[in-house]
């Protein structure tokens, strides 16, 4: 009968696995816009194998060895979790001290997951990003009405991915594809949405064939700026509403009171109007949005020139009016 497994050497296994991959990946994130943390040593332990595609276990006693594939779950990318907000952390930061122990003991499948409330709720740290808020408004969600424990902050935040960039410069249709990435790892594959939900996967493409261009909406809106409701206190909306309650009223958008002001462009909405005097100028600095784009000095000059206009026809007509009475009257 086989002993339990155990892992070969480190340094061995490094070579083996995961360690090239990970110095390659590290070495890459010198180059990216922003700085990357330095993970701390405990964690690339673990980024030795879950930082794969595959790992290795070896048998202690006859010194066997098998490659496992890793599920995509517990696979995490070292390069993105170092850029990650919360990279800096170590992995038992979060996960039991148990994980040091190969194979991971059963009791560790038990752990319960912390919630983004479990740290930031009550601390006067992280007030200015009104968690309490956020928590408020997710429970009143369709996420959190139809699916309830199934569902968590998890579900759409990755925890080894995450990073606050909402307020980062940078271009926008960057950060709306990051943004739609994280509705799409569910509503745009059947599998991760089955997981949830035992419905049939709606077709996007078809549901949302209402929308004129398509292809534009898609790639510079994000789901929430339509199917969220906003909240001013909060910098993303957290309130997902049913698709019956979604945006579709094209003037909502398309104005000059435009929504996206409220939510997509609402930190660059804090710069003000910009100088040239356009009502939603910020819109103008990333897409051209029909009707949302008026400005005002070209309106205070369309009046003028219509009234120029009057006067100009009302003064033609009364000297007509004259000359012609005079004619007449010689």
């Amino acid at each position: 009968m086989k002993h339990w497994l155990r892992k070969r050497p480190a340094g061995w296994v490094a070579l083996t696995t995961g360690f090239i991959p990970l110095l390659f990946a590290i070495f890459l994130s010198f180059g990216s816009e922003k700085p990357a943390v330095t993970i701390d040593e405990e964690s690339k332990q673990c980024l030795v194998c879950h930082g794969s595609h595959r790992y290795e276990l070896t048998d202690t006693l006859t010194g066997e060895t098998v490659t496992m594939k890793m599920h995509s779950e517990l696979q995490i990318d070292p390069v993105e979790y170092s850029k990650a907000t919360h990279g800096a952390f170590k992995c038992t930061d979060c996960h039991s001290i148990d994980y040091h122990i190969h194979p991971h003991p059963v009791s560790t499948k038990f752990e319960v997951n912390y919630t983004c409330m479990d740290c930031h709720g009550g601390d006067e740290t992280y007030a200015s990003f009104n968690f309490e808020t956020i928590e408020e408004e997710y429970l009143k969600s369709i996420h959190a009405t139809e699916l309830g424990n199934e569902f968590s902050c998890w579900s759409c935040h990755n925890p080894h991915t995450y990073r606050l960039s909402d307020k980062e410069p940078g271009q926008l249709i960057n950060r709306v594809a990051r943004n739609n990435s994280a509705c799409l790892h569910c509503h745009g594959d059947i599998n991760n949405y089955a997981v949830l939900i035992e419905k049939e996967l709606p077709d996007l493409i078809k549901s949302h064939d209402w929308l004129p261009n398509q292809s534009l909406h898609f790639r510079k809106v994000r789901c929430i700026d339509c199917h969220a409701s906003n909240n001013d206190s909060i910098m993303v909306a957290h309130l997902v509403l049913p698709a019956s309650e979604s945006v579709k009223n094209c003037v909502e958008c398309h104005s000059t009171n435009s929504i996206l002001m409220g939510s997509l462009y609402k930190h660059q909405a804090a710069e003000k109007r910009n100088k040239l005097g356009f009502y939603n100028g910020l819109i103008m600095n990333e897409a051209y949005v029909i009707g949302a784009n008026r400005n005002y000095y070209l309106n205070i000059a369309s009046v003028v020139i219509f009234i120029m206009v009057l006067i100009g026809i009302a003064i033609h007509a009364t000297l007509r009016y004259i000359h012609r009475h005079r004619k007449h009257g010689n």
